[in-house]
């Protein structure tokens, strides 16, 4: 079993910041990609910003320059510190991780349970 934990949004005024963490824990060989995506009420979901386990990060054009990804390899973190916060930015956010639970095994993608981030202006 894998399990991810997200934490840390919340509501900011607008031009605020917040930083979502995201662990996971369990059966976990080894961690690929990583990346948060949102979903605002009547929208499909979209990715915000993708890391992968070496090679370049990649953002949404309407976060570039005010949000970063980033991660810790050692503690299966995915973080992203968002600043500048916009109303349009408020979202369900989700991460979700790419992981091989065991030598041999097929890699697999696993979504945290969600974190409600509100940009008030």
């Amino acid at each position: 079993q894998v399990q991810l934990v997200e934490s840390g949004g919340g509501l900011v005024q607008a031009g605020g910041s917040l930083r979502l963490s995201c662990a996971a824990s369990g059966n976990i060989f080894s961690v690929n990609a990583m990346g948060w995506y949102r979903q605002a009420p009547g929208k499909q979901r979209e990715l915000v910003a993708s890391i992968p386990n070496g090679g370049s990060t990649n953002y949404a054009d309407s976060v570039k320059g005010r949000f970063t990804i980033s991660r810790n390899n050692a503690k299966n973190t995915v973080y992203l510190q968002m600043n500048s916060l916009k109303a349009e930015d408020t979202a369900v956010y989700y991460c979700n991780v790419e992981i091989c639970s065991d030598l041999g095994v097929e890699l697999e993608y696993y979504w945290g349970q969600g974190n409600q981030v509100t940009g008030s202006s």
